[in-house]
């Protein structure tokens, strides 16, 4: 397979960027999609240039690190990590975009690679739970009803990759938010919490310059762990129920 690459390189975060066209062939439809970067990697460096910088960790669509968006979607043609898409989704000839998160929160570190550290500001605002110390509780001591756990662990599969955000035309990070405040509200454990959670997070979220949510639905379209839109309205409520129950801070 032949394919005719346009790859958004930048030096640095002070430094403007550019699509940079690239031909590339003997690729397989095996390839995964970072595998294809790597072909083209070896092929620049070859040739003594500098090799495309891109984030990847697991390539086994575990850790969410792999996320740019190609030809204008996050993490590709495919409702899944880009690390787990593979070129048989393209055809011989192609003209492939690949650009990095576009976001103001996510800035650009370097080529493909952006900043995300704002996710885990959010969740370190709150993402925690109150434990005692001592020894583990039996696993049946706090009873949680099924249809609860299914919708904790529906939104722990959020792996902050950020697809949600460089989907949404106004960079809202309000899916991802949702999906670490309901995960945890949801349960006893996260009970202690509950309130402060959610306004803390909420809070932090804004703090960081993301945009606000408008419902276009682009962020659950392209989440590859399916975390569904309603979750933004299950943390509206959460966030309602807060602020009549807390002093507005």
């Amino acid at each position: 397979m032949r394919l005719t690459l346009r790859v958004w390189r930048q030096r640095n975060a002070d430094t403007p960027g550019a699509m940079v066209t690239y031909d590339i062939d003997d690729i397989s439809e095996d390839m995964s999609f970072l595998e294809m970067l790597d072909t083209l990697n070896e092929k620049l460096i070859l040739s003594g240039d500098e090799p495309v910088a891109f984030d990847h960790d697991c390539r086994e669509g575990i850790c969410g690190a792999c996320g740019v968006v190609i030809n204008g979607d996050a993490h590709g043609p495919e409702r899944t990590t880009t690390c787990q898409l593979h070129m048989r989704h393209f055809k011989d000839g192609d003209t492939v975009d690949v650009e990095p998160w576009r976001a103001g929160a996510f800035p650009v570190v370097k080529d493909l690679v952006v900043d995300r550290s704002a996710f885990d500001r959010i969740i370190g605002a709150g993402g925690y739970i109150s434990v005692p110390t001592g020894a583990a509780p039996e696993a049946h001591a706090t009873p949680v009803p099924k249809a609860d756990a299914d919708f904790a662990f529906e939104h722990a599969e959020c792996i902050g990759c950020g697809a949600c955000v460089a989907a949404c035309p106004n960079g809202s990070a309000m899916l991802f938010t949702s999906a670490k405040v309901n995960h945890l509200n949801v349960l006893p454990q996260g009970a202690p919490e509950r309130e402060t959670r959610v306004l803390d997070m909420v809070s932090a979220m804004d703090d960081e310059g993301f945009g606000g949510c408008t419902l276009t639905g682009e962020c659950a379209t392209a989440c590859p762990k399916g975390i569904p839109l309603p979750s933004i309205a299950a943390m509206n409520k959460e966030w309602l129920r807060a602020t009549r129950k807390a002093p507005r801070r």
